[in-house]
């Protein structure tokens, strides 16, 4: 089966104890990068070997070489750099908020940056390794036009060019690296169906439905000319950092620039009463996959097989069986810090979905 697969997970694991604490000795400069990547190279390692102990074909590295799911990748290109922020819509119940992105000069892919990652992932797993990267959005959404360099990039649409290339140099070389499995991971579309997260961007002069079709073609030109064989998909959510959340508000206002991006499936979360209901997927493109994101990854209660199922067949009335999935919500671990759940918790939900996409689809 083409990825995605039945049972798949959005990326990121709960970082292990050992990781956490090498991450911070390394940080103090107690230890150097190499003392540093032979402690991720042992967790990736046991990560893997138990998400293939529990049947799922989609492995990832969790995220583990990472702090930030969006900054490591989006600061490896030249001309943009993370910075700390006071945001005017920011996540719930939580004074720290992530770094904002910002472009100080001509943005360029002169390195690989996560390829050599990649490789290291490969090597050790079985099944179909699966790479993660931010979106091209995360570049604009949160600052828009502010926190791109206007000496740089006077006109946006040679921004939004150069963006283009650094990401098909990027993914041109996952490809040759043996990659066949890219996921693309998104909050701008889910973020636009949010009142006040859109009325926010109106304020500084954006148009948030414009912003939607303009996020689409950003994707249509990252992934344009993919190598023969690769798979590429986008997971969109309303937030994910140390449980909490940003955006409310069903898929409408959004949908049909969502399904324009040229991608194989969505990842779309469906957890709570936030994400609105699954009328949005009948405009789903004939033949695309939906993951359905039913899991949450916010909490430790795991959900009830039967519940699941009644939800599966809900969204089956728009999508058909044969085209849907069974996904986390989000990632368990979008940042170093984690999310408000244990380990075990973690691999009850995963091994949950496994069972599940097995009873549903056989």
């Amino acid at each position: 089966m083409k990825p995605p697969f039945r049972a798949d997970q959005v990326g990121s694991l709960l970082r292990p104890a050992g990781l956490a604490e090498a991450r911070t000795r390394f940080k103090r400069k107690e230890i150097d990068a190499a003392a540093l990547r032979a402690v991720e190279d042992n967790a990736i390692r046991a990560a893997i070997a138990k998400q293939e102990a529990i049947g799922m074909q989609a492995v990832t590295d969790g995220e583990f070489r990472r702090d930030w799911w969006h900054v490591d990748f989006l600061a490896g290109f030249d001309g943009v750099e993370g910075y700390v922020a006071p945001l005017v819509v920011g996540f719930k119940d939580t004074e720290e908020q992530p770094p904002m992105i910002r472009v100080t000069g001509k943005v360029k892919r002169a390195k690989p940056i996560f390829v050599d990652s990649f490789k290291f992932m490969k090597s050790v797993v079985k099944n179909t390794a699966k790479q993660t990267i931010p979106a091209p959005a995360m570049l604009h959404l949160r600052p828009g036009r502010s926190g791109i360099s206007k000496a740089a990039y006077p006109d946006l649409g040679e921004f939004w060019t150069d963006v283009g290339a650094a990401y098909r140099a990027e993914i041109k070389d996952l490809g040759a690296a043996g990659c066949t499995y890219l996921q693309l991971d998104d909050t701008s579309f889910a973020y636009l169906c949010d009142e006040k997260f859109a009325g926010a961007l109106a304020q500084r002069g954006d148009d948030p439905k414009k912003l939607a079709w303009t996020y689409a073609e950003a994707i249509n030109a990252a992934v344009e000319n993919r190598p023969a064989g690769m798979a590429i998909t986008m997971h969109t959510c309303r937030g994910n950092f140390k449980s909490t959340w940003v955006a409310s508000g069903g898929y409408e206002p959004v949908v049909e620039a969502l399904f324009s991006a040229n991608l194989d499936g969505f990842f779309m979360e469906f957890d709570s009463e936030r994400a609105g209901t699954f009328d949005p997927l009948r405009y789903v493109p004939k033949g695309k996959k939906v993951v359905l994101g039913l899991v949450t990854t916010k909490f430790g209660e795991l959900e009830d097989k039967d519940t699941i199922k009644r939800r599966i067949d809900a969204a089956a009335k728009f999508v058909p069986l044969e085209n849907l999935c069974l996904s986390p919500q989000c990632g368990f671990s979008s940042t170093y810090h984690g999310n408000d759940l244990s380990q075990d918790d973690q691999w009850r939900k995963l091994e949950r979905i496994v069972e599940v996409a097995r009873e549903v689809w056989g």
